[in-house]
């Protein structure tokens, strides 16, 4: 038997000071990779990168989100792909993570029809010809062999329609060679390259209790 978790219990989880660390000194982050790995921090600038200090909102929904927006100073030649979450001005420990300018995300499954022309199948999956998403599996469960969590991928012009599309791993590239059935989520996020010095600013970051 599993129990199913209220929103009271998860809210009163998420407002407790202990709740992953996430009410002890949280400072965000800009980071031009997929935090754990190749989740390179922002450096430099002038003015100078730093990570920003905020406030929680409280628990609501099973979920709790920043009180306000924050702005960082970003260098030129920046691509800021995630936003964490460090209980440290510097160093410190990272909470949690999210790609940057991050969409829903929707199921997807691979079967083994799909797998001639590499297609992943997403009903009304929103997605278009060049947009960056990443793939996340389903609790227990493993990707489709040739498809890798935390991996920037491209949506290709081919074989793209409603309720399908192919990616590659560069933009205006080859369909990925999926060799194996799987499923997962699939998450459309949007990253913000910097030409010259510039800003960028957080207006909502959200942690939410599955269950």
């Amino acid at each position: 038997m599993t129990a199913t978790i209220t929103d009271a219990c998860k809210n009163a989880l998420l407002d407790s000071a202990v709740a992953a660390g996430l009410t002890t000194t949280p400072h965000l982050s800009l980071h031009t990779g997929f935090p754990p790995a190749g989740g390179n921090e922002v450096t430099g600038g002038a003015p100078a990168y730093a990570r920003q200090p905020f406030t929680w909102s409280a628990a609501a929904a099973g979920s709790k989100a920043i009180a306000a927006s924050e702005t960082f100073d970003v260098p030129a030649g920046t691509t800021v792909r995630a936003i964490a979450v460090y209980d440290a001005v510097t160093a410190g420990t990272q909470k949690c993570w999210s790609p940057a300018g991050a969409s829903a995300r929707r199921a997807f499954a691979v079967d083994a029809a799909d797998l001639t022309n590499n297609d992943i199948q997403s009903p009304a999956h929103g997605v278009t010809t060049n947009d960056r998403v990443l793939f996340w599996p389903t609790i227990g469960a493993a990707l489709p062999t040739g498809l890798a969590e935390d991996t920037e991928y491209f949506v290709i012009a081919a074989g793209l329609t409603t309720d399908a599309f192919r990616v590659s791993t560069t933009l205006g590239g080859s369909a990925v060679d999926i060799t194996a059935i799987g499923d997962g989520d699939v998450q459309k996020y949007v990253a913000e390259v910097f030409a010259g010095q510039g800003t960028y600013q957080v207006t909502a970051f959200t942690v939410a209790l599955p269950g």
